[in-house]
């Protein structure tokens, strides 16, 4: 273990704190008080509403991610940017799921793709270590290439073993 694995751990906890009592209890404060102003029906419909709209979006900028990924893959690159974003969608899934507002609205965040880029920009560069993306290219690309000599040929990918032959 790191020598500093107490302090990290201590703002892991004070963001799951965060998270589990705080937002829960601001997020019940708000319906109540939401519900007074405009009732209960507008605001159930309200919840069922943004639940709808949000999966759609999933569903939408999901697909485009995989995608974009299943390109980058192909012609021999990394996908580590749709990866993030993947993971950035599918949380943004789960905090549409979750009924309230301001989950509602950090879940709408994640799903705006100006609001997504300008988050792996600012924050993806302090969290990861820069990848020799050139030779994953040149090393995987030859499967893909023009180039390739053997790009017509049929490749067969097995597995055998030989067994002792009774005598």
């Amino acid at each position: 273990m790191w020598p500093q694995h107490k302090i990290y751990r201590g703002y892991f906890l004070r963001y799951l704190f965060l998270f589990f009592i705080l937002i829960p209890f601001v997020e019940i404060s708000l319906l109540i008080a939401v519900s007074h102003e405009v009732g209960l029906f507008i605001t159930l419909s309200l919840f069922l509403f943004t639940a709808i709209v949000g999966i759609f979006f999933l569903r939408k900028q999901g697909l485009k991610t995989l995608f974009r990924a299943r390109e980058k893959i192909y012609i021999g690159e990394i996908p580590a940017k749709e990866m993030i974003e993947a993971i950035i969608i599918s949380s943004s899934g789960v905090f549409l799921i979750i009924p309230g507002f301001i989950t509602d609205f950090i879940g709408f965040v994640g799903l705006v793709p100006i609001l997504r880029t300008y988050f792996l920009t600012s924050y993806t560069s302090k969290l990861f270590v820069a990848t020799d993306e050139k030779n994953f290219s040149q090393t995987h690309s030859d499967n893909f290439s023009e180039n390739n000599p053997n790009k017509n040929e049929e490749c067969i990918d097995a597995e055998y073993w030989e067994e002792e032959r009774d005598k």
